[in-house]
């Protein structure tokens, strides 16, 4: 067994023959000099181990800074659309009740025929505090997934996990039920599986604690608080960390890209859909 206590031994640089040195890279092990050597989340890579893999890109700082002041409509869009609608019902309630009888998720009225309530569902809220919450978790969540993965991108996981929702409850509820719940948990569930994979590094360690601790606040919260409808959390979470998965197969950027991640999503969609519909 080697003695990892042991200094390694010299050995010339493999872009510089001319220079001896005791460093190597941490994926490939190739000899480098210091003026190769690249700092890496673990020691340090070679010039050609630390370029891009076709998975990251290199952004500029005028790309940063329009990251950081938003670039997010969507996500703004979602939670303007909500805030009217409730509004909306706010302002009367004969309205009120119209919209949750015509347009609240029921799985009765859902096999009967009213498949739309799978979706319109989603943008009706109970109370002020139901709004409230769910607007700060889609601003949490959905602005980072939008600045990551586009808008595009971020609206196909958005409805499918939405629909994946309705179907857990559908499958397994029996009352109205109203709520972005479930398209939201999807996002928290794409945003847990990004951040299980980088586990292994301290910032991806630190966010994926954070996000498993508030997961388990939010999973708890039925048995605390009656009336919620926790099928639709579960169901959206599940959707949610499917879609993730399979887009860390596919590359972030370059042609094709987005769409293929919009076809991984309404493909979720899909089947989360048929299922509601079928059985």
């Amino acid at each position: 067994m080697t003695d990892p206590g042991a200094p390694s031994a010299i050995r010339p640089c493999y872009r510089h023959p001319e220079r001896d040195t005791r460093l190597s890279c941490s994926e490939c092990g190739r000899p480098i000099c210091v003026d190769c050597a690249i700092d890496a989340a673990v020691g340090q890579k070679c010039a050609e181990c630390s370029a891009p893999d076709g998975r990251h890109r290199v952004i500029d700082r005028a790309e940063i800074r329009g990251h950081v002041r938003g670039a997010t409509p969507l996500t703004y869009a979602l939670i303007a659309i909500n805030v009217a609608v409730f509004i909306a019902g706010q302002s009367s309630s004969d309205l009120e009740r119209r919209l949750i009888v015509d347009f609240a998720h029921h799985p009765g009225l859902v096999s009967a025929g009213d498949w739309y309530r799978l979706v319109t569902a989603m943008f009706l809220h109970g109370s002020l505090m139901h709004l409230a919450f769910n607007s700060w978790a889609l601003w949490l969540f959905g602005a980072s997934l939008e600045r990551r993965f586009g808008s595009p991108s971020f609206l196909a996981l958005y409805l499918a996990s939405g629909i994946a929702g309705s179907t857990a409850y559908q499958l397994t509820g029996a009352s109205f039920a109203v709520g972005a719940s479930g398209a939201i948990f999807g996002l928290f569930g794409a945003l847990l599986a990004a951040t299980y994979r980088q586990r292994h590094t301290p910032a991806g360690r630190a966010a994926f604690g954070q996000l498993a601790i508030l997961l388990a606040i939010n999973l708890a919260l039925p048995s605390i608080v009656p009336g919620i409808a926790w099928q639709a959390h579960l169901g959206g979470l599940v959707a949610g960390a499917v879609i993730a998965a399979g887009w860390d197969r596919l590359p972030l950027t370059g042609g094709g890209s987005s769409g293929r991640r919009v076809a991984v999503a309404f493909a979720v969609l899909v089947i989360a859909a048929a299922i509601a519909l079928l059985f």
